[in-house]
């Protein structure tokens, strides 16, 4: 039961994240100023392919335990995964959009990690 309620909380939060990165997708482009189109399409391709994936990985194991699935053993690699894919972009941000001075590039590894740990003493409990 209380893995159960980690999972859903680690859900929610990554699902929240992911949208909260995909909303201001237009404001965060503008702030690059005058760039290519070609760069403006790839920033904007990626700024919204991470907060998809983020969301991505919300629902998968959100799914995964509403359907009741939580004590199946191919959860347990869909906990553990999905873990370790939120620990390699909390790397990767900690490395590049945490070092600049907007705050929530800066929360951003700090989000990934703690549902990432949330995910993985969800499929541990």
């Amino acid at each position: 039961m209380l893995n159960d309620v980690l999972l859903y909380i680690g859900s929610a939060i990554i699902i929240a994240w992911g949208i909260a990165h995909i909303v201001p997708t237009k404001g965060v482009i503008a702030d690059f100023g005058d760039i290519s189109t070609d760069n403006l399409r790839i920033i904007t391709m990626e700024w919204i392919a991470e907060g998809l994936t983020l969301c991505f990985i919300g629902v998968l194991v959100l799914l995964t335990t509403f359907l009741g699935w939580s004590k199946e053993p191919i959860a347990l690699i869909v906990y553990r995964t999905s873990a370790g894919m939120l620990v390699v972009l909390a790397v990767l941000s900690q490395l590049t959009g945490a070092r600049t001075a907007l705050l929530p590039m800066r929360l951003c590894p700090y989000v990934k990690t703690a549902v990432a740990l949330l995910f993985f003493l969800g499929s541990a409990l």
